[in-house]
């Protein structure tokens, strides 16, 4: 049966085991875990990118980034783009969105030195096709942009991506902006005031990124989620046709600033190191290495992997612990007015995450320019909908979430979609999915030890890991079979030939398969 309701509910940076369901051990998400313990749990599904803009456009499109061309944060999705919303609008669903869409860029430049490192590599510095500077005032990129939003209440277009409504989030923490910023102005609360570590009440004396935010927990970014979708609940309660609703939560992406009541949930002192914490920096990539040995020292611009020190993890890790905790509350609440809708027999639920956070695995926290288990997996929960309960160990994409969702609605596949349906796995009549997946990662800007560009690609099988640097003559293998925690890099080793040399070649067929076939041939001339 069709359901009536479609509820995607997506997590920013959420790891896979920091819920419940996923080994969580402090019991912060008896939400979440309620709706794993009704439907589908994929314990090995992966980003196709650990970025916000890639990884969420794969979401969008069922493609890969390198094909949708959001290959990096920074780089809008097409607005020409078919997405899943599209087609849902084309069958005659109402498509609507809320919170952190991050489709478009937000307005945050780079630094002088980013800048010069862009226009000094190819092939960032110059595009052989049309930018969105280059493409006329019919097109408009910056319908996400922070500032833009702060200025003045910015409606989105009526039909952006396939979304007919919008109530937008941008960016995260306190200081998140989009409508969002006009919601506490309503609510008689100056965000500027009450924003940030400098008007914090208790900020970290160790990072700059985590502080308890002045702001109740009534207006955090997740409690307007949580608002504004059970209204649309309620909406699509009382019209005629389906109802997709896209219900994305800012958190628990830095900044980690929860607010008092959230904030000292547990004590750091019982905060336990990652089993990799203190990881033995010997045949590691150099710019990796070079993490490890500035241990305890950020990143400037606050956006890159750092190695941490037992003391900036336990206190990062509690802060991040009252955002889940915050998040899972808000979702028991968009669940209860499924509830109150009377919905809950017509709803299928899709929670999935966007990409991971090393979050003291290895040494490191935050994202990008390594590929550890905990940055690519993410959390991927399916109910409703003829969905099994059931645990899979089936490898999976998360752009395999689109034709999914659109093989619940009934509604055909787009051409081009490069994700497969996990239809099969719901309904009990497979197990295998995917032999390898691949995720991709390139970068403008670089770290030291990894010079820009960065071209990254990883393939993942059930045996080990691959991941080549290009242009750079490095890479990482991990055996799984005896090194699960990918401590020991075996890159080049003698004695993992064989498995090097079989996930190289698999991982040409896939980049091969996953290429761009272009556009549809018309005429046999």
């Amino acid at each position: 049966m069709t359901p009536r309701l479609v509820l995607v509910i997506v997590a920013d940076q959420l790891r896979a085991d920091h819920t419940g369901f996923g080994g969580l051990g402090f019991g912060h998400t008896p939400h979440l875990d309620s709706i794993a313990d009704r439907g589908a749990v994929f314990e090995r599904a992966h980003a196709t990118n650990p970025s916000c803009m890639p990884s969420r456009a794969s979401l969008a499109t069922g493609r890969w980034p390198s094909v949708h061309g959001t290959r990096t944060n920074g780089i809008p999705l097409d607005p020409s783009s078919e997405t899943v919303m599209t087609s849902l609008a084309a069958a005659g669903w109402t498509c609507a969105a809320v919170g952190k869409l991050h489709l478009q860029t937000l307005g945050w430049p780079f630094e002088p030195h980013q800048l010069d490192e862009i226009a000094s590599t190819n092939p960032w510095s110059n595009d052989n096709r049309a930018d969105a500077a280059g493409r006329g005032p019919a097109v408009d990129f910056d319908w996400e942009n922070i500032a833009r939003h702060r200025a003045e209440p910015l409606p989105l277009p009526a039909d952006y991506y396939g979304f007919s409504s919008v109530d937008l989030v941008s960016g995260h923490g306190d200081g998140a902006s989009g409508h969002y910023w006009h919601w506490l102005l309503e609510h008689g609360v100056d965000p500027a005031a009450l924003a940030g570590f400098a008007n914090s009440p208790n900020p970290s004396s160790l990072w700059n990124q985590v502080w308890e935010t002045a702001l109740p927990a009534e207006l955090s970014t997740s409690s307007y989620v949580a608002e504004r979708t059970a209204e649309q609940i309620m909406r699509a309660a009382e019209r005629d046709g389906p109802t997709f609703i896209f219900a994305s939560f800012p958190d628990p992406h830095h900044p980690f600033c929860p607010p008092a009541e959230y904030a000292s949930l547990i004590d750091p002192a019982d905060v336990e190191l990652p089993a990799s914490f203190h990881q033995d920096p010997r045949g590691l990539a150099p710019h990796v290495r070079l993490m490890l040995e500035r241990r305890g020292t950020p990143n400037p611009d606050a956006t890159f992997t750092f190695a941490l020190t037992e003391e900036q993890y336990r206190e990062a890790m509690v802060a991040q612990l009252g955002l889940i905790k915050m998040l899972d509350d808000a979702v028991g609440r968009i669940m209860a007015a499924v509830e109150a809708a009377a919905l809950s027999d017509e709803t299928a639920v899709v929670f999935t995450g966007d990409h991971g956070d090393h979050f003291g695995d290895h040494g490191l926290i935050l994202k990008q320019l390594v590929h550890y288990e905990a940055v690519t997996r993410v959390p991927l929960v399916i109910t409703g909908a003829g969905a099994v309960v059931l645990r899979s160990n089936a490898l999976v994409s998360n752009a395999d979430v689109a034709p999914t969702i659109l093989d619940v609605a009934g509604v055909d596949h787009f051409r081009g979609i490069q994700g497969r349906s996990l239809q099969p796995i719901l309904r009990g009549a497979a197990a295998d999915h995917r032999d390898a997946i691949l995720v991709e990662e390139d970068m403008p800007i670089g770290a030291e030890g990894l010079p820009a560009p960065v071209r990254m690609r990883t393939l993942i099988t059930g045996s080990g890991r691959l991941t080549v640097y290009h242009g750079h003559g490095i890479g990482e293998l991990y055996d799984f079979g005896s090194d699960p925690l990918e401590q020991t890099n075996r890159y080049g080793a003698a004695g993992a030939r064989a498995l090097q040399d079989g996930l190289l070649e698999r991982l040409a067929y896939e980049v091969i398969e996953l290429a761009d076939v272009g556009r549809r041939v018309i005429d046999g001339a």
